[in-house]
């Protein structure tokens, strides 16, 4: 299914994101993992690249297992790293062939080593170009983009921040996900401002659990940008053990979605890690199944 179908519901489109495994057991335990989050029923679920592309071929073997094993509707992410238009293409024409037909177009993060992001010759500088080539060479694609409520980390001007986002809307992108945030009002003021810009494309919040100290660090260290609210950090230091701290977090993380399921939000992804026990715990507490079967 395009997921350009799925939005043009009135209710909360419910996904999860997976990064390609690496090795042949790590990829047997992540397609259990997958498989018991399929009686939640998502929209769709993603994959991601690894940065600088080093798991594109990790990637199209994961999506391309998910679409012939099972019923979920997959995207796959592709970035504009390390690769000239004709080898896009070619990545692109592969998922048409495997029916793959829903692509998150990223620019990407610079290969591990570098700072800065550099463009190959005959490649995309940015991510409004991926979207616009996409676009006209396989039109029947849903394509996604990144948002990001917190500011993008390379960006210190929040106004063109809105202009380039609204570039990859106007090139053709259907959607909006968001990168994680931890304080919903972030949200819901990216949501203000891309309307103010005049962005009307579904906007899908990016949540992500923070299940040790250790964890919440971790994404620390990943966006300069991230938001760690006091109260949150409250919660968690007092928390004491680590089995409480994983407690307090989803219990942070699942306030979070009950509060964006009451604001009626187009969509809700979960960066889940490749794990499945915390978004089950989240989703059986707020009753989601079925596609959030919720109007």
């Amino acid at each position: 299914m395009n997921v350009r179908q799925i939005f043009q519901s009135s209710k909360t489109a419910v996904s999860f994101e997976f990064f390609p495994p690496k090795n042949e057991n790590a990829s047997r335990s992540l397609f259990e993992t997958i498989k018991s989050l399929i009686q939640i029923q998502p929209a769709y679920v993603s994959v991601t690249y690894g940065a600088g592309g080093s798991t594109r071929h990790l990637t199209h073997d994961l999506v391309v297992k998910i679409q012939q094993e099972t019923n979920l509707t997959v995207v796959s992410h592709l970035t504009c790293v390390g690769s000239t238009k004709e080898e896009i293409h070619s990545i692109l024409q592969k998922y048409h062939d495997s029916g793959i037909r829903n692509i998150m177009a990223l620019r990407g993060d610079p290969p591990k080593g570098e700072s800065l992001f550099t463009p190959v010759q005959n490649g995309f500088n940015y991510a409004w170009e991926l979207v616009a080539f996409i676009k006209k060479h396989f039109p029947d694609m849903g394509i996604g983009v990144a948002g990001f409520p917190e500011g993008h980390p390379e960006s210190n001007n929040r106004l063109t921040e809105i202009a380039n986002l609204k570039q990859k809307v106007d090139a053709g992108a259907d959607y909006i996900c968001t990168q994680l945030f931890l304080d919903n009002r972030d949200f819901y003021d990216f949501c203000e401002r891309c309307e103010l810009a005049g962005i009307h494309v579904p906007i899908v919040a990016g949540i992500m659990p923070i299940v040790s100290l250790k964890s919440m660090n971790r994404m620390a260290e990943l966006s300069a940008r991230s938001r760690f609210p006091a109260k949150l950090l409250r919660l968690l230091y007092r928390a004491g053990t680590e089995e409480n701290v994983e407690r307090a977090g989803l219990h942070w993380a699942a306030e979070q979605v009950r509060d964006l399921l009451d604001h009626k939000v187009r969509g809700i992804h979960f960066y889940t890690l490749n794990r499945s026990e915390q978004v089950h715990k989240i989703c059986e507490a707020l009753g989601i199944n079925n596609s959030l079967q919720l109007q």
